[in-house]
């Protein structure tokens, strides 16, 4: 890879984030951000340069955790178990009210946490985004757009009432 390795390092606390939030595991997490870096350096003669390192690692991870949750659909039509993870709640109340983010960002299809982490955790651009998760930039907007309408929803207590409606109605 032409690019510079600590550039790479400096990328690991964003695609742990972006992983956990894929996986819902720590551990998971961590296997994931490993796998999508040994495939970086795998194929480190197809970077681009010029093209942005942080977008296509993340493209790279991302692409990984498809590939996991196809493969583990597989194993599981043939029988074998999914484990779920426990979380043991927290006394703090901000520990708490962060279960609760979390909690309603489970939520979401998986296609919205995707997007919605990308833009508003990692701070990507609408187009980073897109390019890091292979989508056009109106398909990102629009999943981002009933993501957060989503996230309104819930936390009015109107979820169940408006979860078929990404849009609300504004005014004059």
């Amino acid at each position: 890879m032409s690019a510079n390795p600590s550039r790479v390092v400096d990328l690991l606390p964003a695609l742990t984030r972006y992983a956990r939030r894929l996986t819902r595991d720590d551990d998971e997490a961590a296997d994931l951000v490993q796998e999508a870096l040994v495939s970086a350096y795998a194929n480190a003669n197809q970077y681009q340069p010029g093209r942005s390192l942080r977008i296509w690692i993340f493209a790279i991870l991302h692409n990984a955790f498809v590939s996991r949750v196809r493969h583990d659909a597989v194993r599981k039509r043939y029988g074998a178990e999914a484990e779920t993870p426990v979380a043991l709640p927290s006394p703090q109340e901000q520990s708490v009210r962060l279960r609760e983010v979390a909690e309603a960002l489970d939520l979401l299809p998986p296609d919205q946490q995707q997007v919605l982490h990308l833009v508003a955790v990692e701070g990507l651009s609408y187009q980073e985004a897109a390019d890091a998760i292979g989508v056009p930039i109106g398909t990102l907007v629009s999943r981002l757009s009933r993501a957060r309408a989503r996230l309104r929803a819930i936390e009015s207590g109107d979820a169940d009432d408006h979860a078929h409606l990404p849009l609300r109605i504004v005014e004059n």
